[in-house]
């Protein structure tokens, strides 16, 4: 089962095929091309694709401004994953450095702190003009500009606002984070074993679910995982304190350097082994190209698809 991070409304089976693309190349990398057409025409797993878009930007309806859709906490939440993320470039380029980096990076904490400073007594319409400020900043970072992806700070700020909404457990909040995580496990057969790749927010939404899933999984690998950036997000998984799921018999973690999302090796660290003692084991990747954070590149890597693809053969 593949899910998704953070974005724009999909199409699942697009993105399926986009990841078994990947994870093809992937395969080609680290030696298993004879696996290629067993996995990508379905012969070697059912594959599928979660997509839980939707309930964050409804079909058919308007995209908001950003900052529209966000309540006080969830402003809250948003300041704190900014600055979390700040603080983990700023651990890269520090600002004796001088570089490039830190110059963009200082220029982003500037405009942070103005937002948080502001926040309480600010519209909607207000915190989402400097929220702008912020995001559009950080898309001069190598890794970030020019990304096909994020085409300006406006979209970079309204699709990073997710992960606020789903972390934020008040309210209509927590129906709309219960939505998710049954999205994610509708359909699955817990007689049968579960193989789970989960890219950014969706490692969040994976790693909750999984708690609440009775079937076993031999393997769960997370990419570009913001689940130990600080305390933000560390400190509002559930359940508490964060340990490894029970079912999990093995939890691999990749991250790359120029990924602005993860929270880097901290995960396994940070994140309790499970009674049984499995823990998370973070590796670090280096992508080509200039945006580093989708499925995509990670997936292309062949220490990520070797894993993945000893876990489906039988």
């Amino acid at each position: 089962m593949f899910v998704h991070g953070i974005g724009g409304l999909r199409s699942a089976g697009q993105d399926q095929q986009r990841w078994l693309r990947a994870l093809a190349t992937g395969a080609r990398a680290s030696g298993h091309a004879e696996s290629i057409s067993a996995l990508t025409r379905g012969w070697l797993a059912d594959v599928r694709f979660a997509d839980y878009s939707d309930l964050f930007t409804p079909r058919g309806a308007q995209g908001a401004a950003p900052g529209q859709e966000l309540d006080p906490d969830d402003e809250q939440l948003l300041v704190g994953l900014l600055d979390a993320m700040l603080a983990e470039l700023a651990e890269q380029s520090p600002p004796e450095t001088g570089s490039r980096e830190a110059r963009v990076i200082g220029q982003a904490r500037h405009h942070l702190d103005a937002l948080a400073s502001g926040s309480q007594a600010q519209g909607a319409g207000e915190f989402g003009r400097q929220l702008v400020w912020v995001t559009t900043t950080l898309l001069q970072l190598p890794g970030l500009r020019q990304t096909t992806q994020w085409v300006s700070g406006q979209a970079f700020a309204l699709q990073l606002s997710q992960v606020a909404r789903y972390l934020n457990r008040r309210g209509d909040r927590a129906d709309l984070g219960a939505a998710i995580r049954a999205r994610v496990l509708k359909g699955l057969d817990p007689s049968r074993p579960l193989v789970v790749v989960a890219h950014s927010l969706g490692t969040v939404v994976a790693y909750e679910a999984l708690h609440a899933y009775e079937g076993q999984v031999p393997l769960l690998v997370t990419l570009g995982s913001p689940l130990a950036l600080g305390g933000v997000v560390l400190q509002r998984l559930v359940p508490r304190p964060p340990l490894c799921p029970e079912n999990v018999e093995a939890w691999l973690n990749f991250w790359d350097r120029d990924d602005v999302v993860v929270g880097r090796p901290r995960l396994a660290d940070w994140i309790a082994p499970s009674s049984r003692g499995v823990k998370a084991e973070s590796a670090s990747v280096k992508s080509a190209g200039i945006w580093t954070h989708t499925a995509t590149k990670y997936l292309e890597h062949g220490q990520v698809a070797d894993p993945i693809l000893r876990a489906l053969l039988p």
